[in-house]
């Protein structure tokens, strides 16, 4: 059972200023939880239903700071799901450091404006799949730590790194450094026929609006999906997680190689 107080700290973790000042944020559902425990991740809190913990082996739980069990009446209370799980924990903000020279060394992903959960779970999803580790979002992105996002990534975030800067700084030590930044356009070269490098910055634009003005001059290689109807009504672009599977995929097709581990 936790205490009414502890609830009210849990509930407040909803909300960005609240888990930007205690650096903690909260992760639900049994198979993310258990990804969690399994990464060895410092999990601070776990609160789960008593089936759960039961059945958890001792050294997942171990290490632990603090295990509460709850109702299902309680975890409702706390949750953010309509229809929690078994489980939800808290867990501290990773502390990365953003190493730009690195970054540049590798592929990496930039998203301007990125504002919808789904979207960033997903795209954060598709990246830890595809081997990037690195994604930088411009300061006006939703919040990775958004419990959308964090259910959409599915436990992705725990294999990539997301970063929150100015992508203008970024894009002009790519260019100072003649790293290739490709920018989603309409006016691009089809992905099936542009050479593609293994390394450089993949920028994707905003949901409706798409790359803001100020960083298309800094786009040094124009790509775009071809579409392959000439229908004039119901779909005119794809989805931008979407797009950054299929971007990204063609990517490490062309390359034929494997990220170091």
């Amino acid at each position: 059972m936790i205490s009414k107080n502890q609830a009210k700290f849990i509930i407040s973790l909803q909300k960005k200023k609240e888990r930007d000042e205690a650096k903690l944020f909260v992760i639900e559902g049994d198979k993310l939880v258990k990804e969690f425990l399994a990464s060895g991740v410092q999990v601070k809190t776990l609160i789960a239903k008593p089936e759960f913990l039961s059945a958890l082996p001792e050294d997942l739980i171990s290490s632990v700071n603090n295990i509460e069990t709850v109702s299902y009446e309680e975890l409702k209370h706390i949750s953010t799901l309509k229809t929690p799980h078994n489980a939800l924990a808290v867990v501290p903000m990773p502390d990365h450091k953003m190493d730009t020279v690195n970054i540049l060394k590798e592929l990496s992903v930039a998203l301007d404006f990125v504002q919808d959960p789904g979207n960033l779970g997903t795209i954060i999803r598709a990246s830890a799949w595809f081997g990037i580790r690195n994604i930088i979002c411009s300061p006006d992105c939703v919040d990775v730590y958004n419990p959308k996002v964090i259910q959409a990534s599915m436990g992705a975030i725990l294999h990539v790194r997301i970063f929150y800067s100015g992508l203008k700084e970024l894009l002009v030590q790519a260019n100072e450094n003649k790293v290739p930044v490709f920018g989603t356009l309409l006016e691009g070269e089809s992905i099936y026929t542009h050479n593609l490098d293994n390394k450089g910055i993949i920028l994707l634009g905003n949901e409706s609006k798409g790359i803001s003005e100020e960083l298309v001059p800094f786009i040094t290689e124009k790509i775009m999906i071809p579409k392959f109807n000439d229908a004039r009504f119901g779909i005119d672009s794809l989805n931008v997680s979407m797009a950054a599977s299929v971007v990204l995929s063609e990517f490490r097709r062309k390359s034929g190689c494997l990220p170091d581990k």
